[in-house]
């Protein structure tokens, strides 16, 4: 069955690939980005290409979701236009890459933001729809840098992400009484096919940095390096789309919580395992099972 779908960030990476996927599935795809007639312009005419040669439904909407005024014009958009919404799929993101300390607090203010008040901002505005219709799916994309082995330099990033997936957590026992699941897709750090390290931010704060270069030089070079060594040939950031697709097409009720794409197997698949186990049995011994699953 067709679905109506508002995915963020979808001018690159996981999100275009993401908008595309669904779309070619047969959903109703709403590809969220910000600045259709400026920066995402060509995203945005490269989405409507598609769209017209593959003939199916990918409409570029604009949404920036720093802007409490954009995501709610971008959910009226899709709720307008459908009648409804069945999925919001949580994906815009930045990272930035150096020295924690080199950081500006603004800095992070501006990262957790994008990462983290940018998803608050979309629940807001599209949980009182699926609330109404008692029936939706919350899809975050996170990273398996929240619960798998963290290399440094990435310690903003790594603190949003792990920020995201922990409201993630509790947002799905507080919707699933209305009808609303909740999935959280992990990738792992992926080092082709994306924009994230290429675009990364820089600390503000050179003369940390440079502080941080006598003892630390070449190091987050060093880090990307070895991660792209260790992502074997095979990987292919398609995958994060392909595992999107089937979770959307799954029955609800049969949905996983969690589903990790991680080529290079950085132990998230592991402690995610332990620490979504412990989670459920909290809820058994204080008699809240029920929110383990959405409400018929």
């Amino acid at each position: 069955m067709s679905k109506t779908v508002l995915i963020s960030g979808a001018s690159s990476g996981f999100g275009a690939l993401t908008a595309r996927a669904l779309a070619d599935t047969g959903h109703v795809v709403y590809a969220g980005m910000r600045d259709l007639n400026g920066r995402n312009a060509t995203a945005a005419a490269d989405a409507k290409q598609y769209a017209s040669e593959h003939r199916v439904d990918l409409r570029p909407v604009e949404l920036d979701v720093s802007s409490e005024a954009s995501t709610q014009q971008a959910v009226d958009t899709a709720i307008g236009e459908q009648g409804r919404l069945d999925v919001l799929i949580h994906n815009a993101g930045h990272m930035v890459t150096g020295p924690a300390e080199a950081f500006t607090p603004e800095q992070l203010a501006e990262l957790y933001d994008t990462n983290v008040l940018g998803t608050q901002r979309l629940n807001r505005a599209a949980l009182p729809k699926l609330r109404e219709q008692q029936d939706g799916l919350l899809l975050w994309v996170g990273s398996s840098s929240t619960r798998g082995g963290t290399p440094p330099y990435l310690a903003p990033y790594f603190a949003a992400k792990a920020a995201m997936d922990a409201l993630a957590q509790s947002y799905a026992l507080e919707v699933s009484r209305f009808g609303i699941e909740t999935t959280i897709v992990v990738p792992g750090a992926f080092t082709h096919g994306t924009n994230h390290f290429a675009h990364s931010g820089s600390p503000a704060d050179a003369d940390v940095m440079a502080a941080y270069e006598t003892k630390y030089a070449g190091l987050m070079a060093q880090v990307s390096q070895k991660l792209a060594e260790l992502e074997p040939a095979w990987a292919d950031v398609a995958e994060v789309a392909k595992a999107i697709v089937t979770v959307v097409g799954t029955e609800k009720g049969r949905r996983p919580f969690r589903v990790h794409i991680d080529p290079s197997d950085d132990g998230s698949v592991v402690v995610n395992a332990v620490a979504d186990r412990v989670r459920a049995e909290l809820l058994r011994r204080i008699g809240l099972e029920d929110l383990l699953h959405p409400a018929a």
